[in-house]
């Protein structure tokens, strides 16, 4: 993957961890993502169509959320309420949201969707055979992972349909039913 589809994900996320939750940020080692498992306990997923499209998601674990969102929102939050998943999709959404100003200002279009949070780790999510590059934010809250499976749109490429990914439930999930 192109660094400049990379790097206005990672740079948005310092900024935003900064201002929003006056984070220390360190990057961890970049990897390449081979399970289409989630690891984290938290996943935020928010597609991109347009010129660059894909989608990226945030992960982290339970205590990290509790952790950023308390901070979000100046008061303690100690379980994954409601409350706790709407502050942590609004982080995904702003960051999101900053690198896509970052890649209009680059001279390509594109637009984000309503962020999705997904609850346990375990839960595959396909990228549909994207490249899925994982970038490891590491806070004094706990650590933001952020993977991004993203694409220049070809010029003279159809428009790039609006559902990208895949979400396939926890084959333990169906026993029993």
């Amino acid at each position: 993957m192109d660094a400049k589809l990379l790097n206005p994900f990672i740079q948005a996320a310092v900024d935003v961890l900064k201002a929003e939750v006056e984070a220390n940020v360190s990057r961890g080692e970049i990897s390449l993502q081979k399970s289409s498992l989630t690891s984290d306990d938290i996943t935020v997923l928010i597609n991109l169509v347009g010129d660059v499209y894909g989608v990226v998601m945030y992960g982290m674990h339970t205590p990290t959320c509790l952790n950023l969102v308390s901070k979000m929102l100046g008061q303690e939050i100690t379980e994954l309420s409601s409350l706790a998943q709407s502050g942590v999709a609004e982080l995904g959404n702003v960051i999101s949201g900053r690198a896509t100003i970052r890649f209009s200002e680059a001279g390509y279009v594109s637009n984000i969707s309503t962020p999705t949070v997904v609850n346990g780790n375990g839960i595959e999510i396909s990228t549909l055979g994207f490249p899925r590059i994982v970038v490891p934010l590491v806070t004094q809250y706990g650590t933001l992972t952020v993977h991004i499976a993203l694409r220049e749109k070809n010029p003279g490429e159809p428009a790039i349909p609006d559902a990208l990914i895949s979400l396939i439930n926890d084959p333990n999930s169906q026993k029993g039913s």
